[in-house]
């Protein structure tokens, strides 16, 4: 079998209608935007991919050397996420095998699943952990924000979480061992904080470590600045996320495998993009913490959804990637127009009663000099221009003078 012929189709994802409201179309607005590559062999078999964060198409001359190739010669390739699925896609279609047994040996049948958004307030937050039991998840990421307060958001999800439920926190790369650990020392307190990502700068290896030393609370990091076999020889994680490039992240996985140290994959996409975490997470000896696909953040999808059952999903045992693609479906959502981007007034409500107005999503440690987390009672609300003389003087000082604090 040669490779016959590539196309790239972007798509427009349909957003799950939790999210049809004003906040919520401002929280997502980009999240739809994906690509689908399909390859085509020359003995009529099609290779499925699909690729979300801000996609960009495979560069020509990357196709281009493709066509006319085996694509057996790609096994562990490190080509755009979208083109490498679907080579995976393709091959294990021509051999009449799912995606995994091209990839190792498998050690697991079914493989944990964790629920996600973008930040929010407490009360919606709340809403979004119930949503997630509703589906059957028993794991749910969100990145804690400096527009809201972590505490607050956790106590939220508490009053709707069940037993066993845990969240993971990701605590975005940005603070001090002197800011984190007052707020590491109340999260323990929740039985429902079950992991925390990147509590601290990822440079900061004496920090993580010493933070690993005072708590109980899985540490996850992402990114390892030396690669990761340093950061485990230093000790400074319990868990190493992997994920991107389909070459790195086995590579990655079998690593940390020899070590006996869990890795978690994370990658975002729609049913194709999960369909491969599967495969992959399945063949990796410690790939036993939930992965992260962005998946439930759809209405509908070009391919059936794979259904998560006590927190976990079935790894496909199907041919190639184990799911079959709607050709209807995918053709809806090429023809779909984007989300908008729209332009709004970011306002945060201090605790004290003053307001900071900035022109989108405001940089809170910049504008009061303090890290994540150091102030709570923060409120946050998306102002659009509802024509009032107000807006406007708000929009005109802030087009003439930036980001600015009153009350």
């Amino acid at each position: 079998m040669k490779i016959a012929h590539i196309e790239q189709i972007p798509i427009a994802m349909p957003l799950a209608k939790r999210y049809d409201n004003h906040a919520g179309r401002m929280r997502m607005y980009d999240i739809d935007q994906h690509i689908v590559v399909k390859v085509h062999g020359d003995n009529g078999l099609v290779g499925y991919g699909d690729y979300e964060d801000n996609p960009r198409p495979v560069p020509q001359a990357e196709i281009d050397a493709l066509i006319g190739t085996n694509p057996f010669d790609y096994l562990s390739n490190n080509f755009h996420m979208a083109l490498g699925m679907a080579l995976y896609d393709l091959m294990g279609k021509h051999v009449g095998v799912p995606a995994h047994k091209l990839m190792g040996q498998k050690v697991r049948d079914a493989v944990p699943c964790a629920a996600w958004t973008r930040p929010c307030p407490p009360d919606v937050f709340a809403g979004e952990i119930q949503r997630a039991v509703d589906q059957g998840y028993r794991v749910f990421k969100m990145h804690s924000d400096a527009r809201y307060d972590v505490i607050e958001q956790t106590r939220a999800a508490e009053k709707v979480a069940p037993p066993g439920f845990k969240l993971h926190w990701d605590l975005n790369h940005n603070r001090t061992l002197g800011t984190i650990l007052p707020i590491v020392a109340e999260l323990e307190k929740s039985p429902i904080v079950g992991f925390l990502e990147d509590p601290l700068v990822w440079s900061d290896i004496d920090g993580w470590r010493t933070l690993r030393e005072k708590t109980k609370i899985p540490l996850i990091m992402h990114v390892p600045q030396l690669g990761g076999i340093q950061e485990v020889i230093r000790g400074v994680a319990d868990i190493y996320m992997i994920g991107g490039r389909i070459g790195d992240t086995l590579t990655s996985g079998f690593a940390y495998g020899k070590a006996n140290i869990q890795c978690l994959i994370q990658q975002s996409g729609n049913t194709l993009m999960k369909a491969l975490t599967l495969h992959q997470a399945a063949v990796l000896p410690t790939a036993s913490a939930h992965t992260i696909n962005l998946d439930d953040q759809f209405e509908s999808d070009i391919a059936e959804k794979i259904p998560v059952v006590e927190g976990f999903s079935a790894v496909p045992e199907g041919p190639g990637l184990g799911v079959e693609v709607d050709e209807e479906a995918l053709a809806q959502a090429a023809a779909r127009a984007h989300l908008p981007r729209y332009d709004y007034i970011g306002v945060v409500h201090f605790a004290g009663g003053h307001k900071a107005y900035s022109l989108g999503s405001p940089n809170i440690n910049r504008l009061t000099g303090t890290e994540e987390g150091r102030l709570q009672g923060l409120n946050f609300e998306y102002w659009t221009d509802d024509g009032s003389a107000e807006y406007a003087r708000v929009l005109k000082r802030l087009q003439e003078e930036g980001p600015f604090i009153e009350g």
